[in-house]
């Protein structure tokens, strides 16, 4: 009964396999492996952005720290919502390879809204020298908080940026698990929409460790590289970040993964309603669940074995009834089983 992260999960078949596969004879480091240049026109393919530049890296905070270092001056600031990953889980890693910009946090909750993004790129750049000037919007889809942004809204906050004339940067971490949910297509959720720069996350939907950036206008390409390079992130073993998402990408495992993640997420959100006491603090939209219930049914489940974060609140006190909220994350292996075994303890 593991619901701590989909980042605890194993690995699909396709990816190893096409590790695995790659892992015979040699092949051409640093990215120029042929195996590239198959996952490069793959996510041309299914991004349709024929001119688009595609660069891997091992990690989420890589992907999002590098490409907004790529579209920040130092002097700048990025818009963000308070409880982004580059804001709240990243080591202060996207200051680090900005060259030192801020952060400028959008509105209080999960996601931000035209009005709260344009009084607060208002609220920047009129100081002169003295105050750091505009620069990248960057949004998350999924949500930490685990809801998503529909087209709508995404195509608002990115109008907005253009007014502007800011760039746009999606972490797209758990970006398969947004799209299966709109039922739309990349490109619908990305340039479309005005996105300029996307990290397309695998390694929390089934790859062992491979996150894509893409920059629908390849006119800051070269300087990514530069960056990646700089930064440390460019793999000599490049082949086996291009078989990951190879693998990933093969017969469509990506969506696979992603689909079956929601489905697990709400059978278990349909279970939880029936739990005597159980509050939802965000309406689940994907594949994490923000809850509230009664300490003793926490102390049940942590008894069996159950393995998840609690958010707020704590396990010790005298209240047995007392609701302590709790986040849970559904991997898209975990299975059904587990996922009722966990409902029937809840229940009690």
């Amino acid at each position: 009964m593991f619901f701590a992260s989909d980042n605890s999960g194993p690995a699909h078949p396709s990816v190893m396999d096409a590790v695995m596969a790659a892992n015979s004879g040699f092949a051409k480091a640093y990215g120029a492996d042929p195996l590239m240049d198959q996952v490069r026109a793959r996510i041309r393919e299914v991004f349709e952005a024929p001119e688009a530049a595609v660069y891997l890296v091992a990690t989420g905070t890589a992907a999002n720290a590098l490409s907004l270092g790529t579209l920040c001056q130092p002097f700048e600031t990025v818009f963000c919502s308070p409880v982004a990953h580059i804001h709240e889980d990243e080591c202060n890693a996207p200051e680090f390879y900005t060259g030192g910009a801020k952060l400028t946090l959008v509105g209080t909750g999960d996601k931000m809204t035209p009005d709260a993004l344009r009084q607060a790129i208002c609220k920047e750049e009129n100081r002169g020298v003295h105050g750091p000037q505009r620069g990248p919007v960057s949004i998350t889809q999924v949500t930490e908080r685990g809801t998503i942004y529909t087209l709508d809204e995404l195509r608002a906050l990115c109008a907005v940026a253009k007014e502007y004339d800011l760039s746009v940067q999606l972490d797209g971490a758990r970006f398969a698990n947004a799209l299966v949910a709109l039922d739309c297509s990349p490109a619908d959720m990305t340039w479309k929409a005005g996105v300029d720069v996307v990290c397309f996350g695998g390694t929390k939907n089934g790859c062992l460790g491979v996150e894509a950036v893409i920059f629908f206008d390849p006119a800051k390409a070269w300087e990514f590289e530069l960056r990646r390079k700089r930064g440390a992130h460019l793999f000599s073993k490049h082949r086996y970040l291009s078989a990951q998402m190879a693998g990933y990408l093969n017969e469509d495992a990506w969506l696979d993964c992603a689909r079956s993640a929601n489905a697990k997420c709400a059978r278990l959100v349909e279970g939880l309603k029936s739990v005597p006491g159980v509050t939802f603090m965000y309406e689940p939209q994907a594949n994490i669940v923000f809850f509230a219930m009664p300490r003793v049914a926490h102390k049940r489940l942590f008894a069996a074995g159950a393995v998840y974060h609690i958010w707020s609140g704590s396990l010790e006190g005298d209240d047995p009834g007392e609701p302590v909220e709790a986040r849970l994350v559904c991997d898209w292996s975990i299975p059904d089983d587990e996922i009722d075994r966990f409902l029937e303890l809840a229940r009690g």
